[in-house]
Parts: structure tokens; sequence; C-alpha cells
């Protein structure tokens, strides 16, 4: 069975496109269940976020990520404000790196470190060091999981939130000037839908596939 991680996000985008975020990871969830597989988050999600991480299982899961895998175009009025005008909002979906895919992401360099979780999740965050912090040496770049049940599972899911965290700061690095990055942050805009939904149910516009 594949199991492959998606990465969700609003990018640069205003407040709205961090709840078309939060609404695609049950929209998400219900089309996949359809399709016979799941889609869940890999740590809780409130009703917006500004990026999350999806994991997506089973046989058809390549398939169901790469018809996802681009701009995501939603068409409805804010729900934050009544009265803005604009009604096409934009959030990107990106399968996240595995193992391998970042090779300057050296594990020589990652500094991991277990700690007691915290708050909701079960009875075992109080008995276990479960929750580990994933620390890049060369750049500080930190990034911290305790929502799995397993030191192994938390850890992996640092180090992907890691990769992550330094393919993005590589991009940084490679924009020439303050134009190149305003350029790459329209890009979401611009680009063509790969899948477009509309109105508060999220009803999805065939014509876009």
């Amino acid at each position: 069975m594949s199991e492959i991680i998606l990465h969700l996000s609003a990018g640069q985008g205003p407040a709205e496109c961090e709840w078309v975020v939060g609404r695609l990871v049950r929209v998400w969830a219900r089309e996949a269940a359809a399709a016979g597989l799941v889609c869940e988050p890999v740590e809780p999600v409130g009703d917006a976020a500004a990026s999350v991480l999806l994991r997506v299982a089973g046989d058809g899961a390549e398939a169901f990520v790469a018809a996802r895998c681009g701009t995501i175009r939603w068409i409805g009025a804010s729900t934050l404000r009544p009265l803005h005008r604009r009604r096409n909002w934009f959030v990107a979906a990106t399968r996240a790196p595995a193992d391998g895919d970042v090779p300057a992401l050296r594990d020589a360099d990652i500094r991991y470190q277990t700690l007691r979780a915290s708050g909701p999740g079960g009875q075992h965050v109080n008995k276990t060091d479960s929750a580990v912090r994933a620390t890049h040496s060369p750049t500080g770049l930190t990034a911290f999981s305790q929502e799995q049940r397993s030191q192994f599972a938390n850890r992996r899911i640092a180090r992907l939130k890691l990769a992550l965290l330094f393919d993005a700061l590589r991009d940084d690095r490679d924009a020439s000037d303050q134009r190149t990055l305003w350029t790459r942050n329209r890009e979401l805009e611009r680009g063509n839908a790969v899948r477009t939904y509309r109105g508060d149910r999220f009803v999805f516009d065939h014509s876009t596939i």
C-alpha cells in the first residue's frame, strides 16, 4: 500500500486562503474515502491553517496526489470580509520531499531532541518522552512534532517539516532581488489551477480537469 505526504499551503495568501486550506482538509478526506483511500492530517487542524501535512494512503494514493498537486482555486465570497469583492482564492498543494529528495539536508547536520509531549493526545503524552525536536545545526532551523504516538513517527514528521523549511530557505536565498521574491509569491495566483471548487459546499468543478 502506497503512502504519500501531501503539503497543503496558503502560501503568501490572506486569511481567507488559510480558511480554504482548513476546508480542503475535510473535502479531500471525503474524496479519498469515496475512492477507498485515507487522506488525513498528520497533526490536528482547526478551521483554518497556513500549512498542513496530509497523509494519503491506499493503492490509488499516487493518482490521488498527482491530481491535486499544483494550484487549487476556490471561487466564493470571503468568509471573513463580507464586503470584499474578490471571488478567487488560491492555495498550493505539493508532494512533500521523501528521504533523499533534499540531498543538501544531511542527517549528520540534524540534532534530534526527545521531550515529553504536552496538551491533548491521549494518556501516553504524560507517560512517555515521545515528542521530537529536529534542529538543523548549520542554519538553526527547527521543527517539532508531538502528535504521533511513537517517538519514531514523530522523528519522521519532524524531519519532514525540517526538509520543507530547508527547501523554503534555499528558494529565498536563490532569489536575486525583491522583485524576484514578489514574482514567486504571485505565481500561485497566475498559474493554472489543477482543481477548482465553488461555493460554501466546495463543489468540485469538473471542467477544470
